[in-house]
């Protein structure tokens, strides 16, 4: 009964609609190296909290470009199927995206709506309205570094179902990785696309 078993005890939806809320914030990038991304996943209680921070060759502006790409994030990160946005008013856009994701043997399907609060190149905060978690706010930060730019990512999450204190953070913290790993291939694949 493995079904069963991982959305009972691995709470499979919750993890992976953290995963959906992750994306902005998962093909190829996928076996990439991401050595160099930097994730931390803490579950204190029932809040799980993510920081991650990855450098990439390419300008606040054209990262933000990618990043801010609702409609055809499906594209390039492959545990999304869909990304509407459903609202805009002003730098506020409303988001809905569903995807799936697998661990091991198991697929797992989540789904978010998403109230964004976009500061062009600098900032994109996120608050969930409905989806598979009880509640979900994160924030992007973009700054220029060196001849790059770094991009870091908080949030703070509830899940609506309990995440094993080892295999769940590892899982997270693997897909958060992979995530952004496809968020930067798209973002050099644009830099290094010849001009129409």
């Amino acid at each position: 009964m493995p079904n069963s078993r991982a959305n009972g005890q691995f709470g499979s939806r919750s993890v992976l609609a953290l995963l959906g809320a992750l994306t902005i914030a998962a093909a190829p990038a996928r076996g990439a190296d991401t050595r160099d991304i930097e994730v931390q996943v803490a579950v204190d209680g029932e809040i799980v909290r993510v920081e991650s921070s990855f450098v990439v060759n390419a300008s606040p502006q054209e990262v933000w470009a990618v990043m801010t790409d609702f409609e055809n994030m499906e594209r390039f990160v492959s545990n999304l199927k869909s990304s509407t946005v459903v609202a805009r008013n002003g730098d506020v856009v409303t988001v809905r995206q569903s995807g799936e994701a697998s661990f091991a043997l198991l697929k797992f399907t989540f789904e978010s709506i998403r109230e964004l609060r976009l500061t062009p190149h600098t900032r994109i905060q996120s608050r969930m309205i409905s989806g598979n978690m009880r509640r979900y706010e994160g924030v992007t930060d973009l700054s220029a570094e060196g001849s790059g730019t770094r991009v870091r990512l908080r949030s703070e999450a509830v899940p609506d179902k309990w995440i094993p204190p080892l295999l769940g953070p590892r899982f997270i913290a693997h897909e958060t990785r992979e995530q952004l790993s496809e968020f930067r291939a798209e973002i050099l694949r644009r830099k290094s696309a010849p001009l129409r």
